[in-house]
């Protein structure tokens, strides 16, 4: 009988946060529509405050307020937004089945890391009360020297963790994936995520597709054998 193996390449692991590791769609819809009814506005619908995620606080609050008919420029809106967030933080945030078992197999392949748009204090916050802290080497968030996504310069930053090492990005929307693309490394495609959704119609930028947390190690075997 003839076995085959697969060789385990050494790789770096970079990890988006809502949407790929967390489901916090909820908490994000629920702090969005308190602040626009702060202002005195209707409150949003679910959907489509979620639609608006991906892109930085900054970006989401900006978006909020002009669907919701306010000033997008409202003064204290950034800082009133991160206070209701950091209140509703953890109210029905929650990993996504099966990311605690994948990311146990993943540390075996090489570091692990988070690069988000999310500010770092929240994300750290979330990792940490949701038991996950512990898997990651660095945790790069928005509001960092390197910038956000789709730039890259977190995304290179993070190759300092292996040198010599390829790097691959784990992540639910475009942006995940324009950064990987900007980066020239794989990018893996979490379609279980609610970012997903974005890509509509359009043909998946990447052949490296999981519908579940569980699926991740056996499509970076492939990964692998491509590097």
């Amino acid at each position: 009988m003839i076995t085959h193996y697969i060789k385990i390449v050494r790789v770096i692991i970079a990890f988006d946060l809502d949407g790929t590791l967390i489901d916090s769609a909820r908490d994000l819809g629920d702090s969005v529509s308190e602040l626009v009814q702060s202002y005195g506005a209707a409150p949003l619908e679910l959907p489509e405050a979620v639609a608006m995620v991906g892109d930085g606080v900054a970006v989401l609050v900006r978006r909020a307020l002009e669907r919701a008919g306010l000033d997008p420029a409202t003064a204290g809106a950034l800082d009133r937004f991160m206070q209701i967030y950091d209140r509703r933080l953890l109210d029905h945030t929650a990993l996504y089945p099966g990311v605690r078992d994948s990311l146990a197999l993943c540390v075996h392949r090489g570091p692990l890391a988070v690069l988000t748009n999310k500010p770092l204090g929240p994300s750290i916050g979330i990792l940490e009360a949701l038991g996950l802290r512990g898997f990651f080497s660095r945790i790069i968030g928005g509001d960092s020297e390197h910038g956000r996504k789709p730039d890259p310069a977190g995304l290179r930053a993070l190759m300092s963790l292996g040198p010599g090492d390829p790097i691959v990005m784990v992540g639910d929307t475009p942006i995940d994936s324009m950064t990987a693309e900007a980066a020239g490394c794989p990018f893996v495609l979490t379609r279980y995520g609610f970012g997903a959704a974005k890509f509509g119609s359009q043909p998946l930028p990447t052949p490296y597709v999981i519908d579940h947390a569980r699926e991740l190690a056996a499509v970076l075997d492939r990964v692998s054998v491509a590097i």
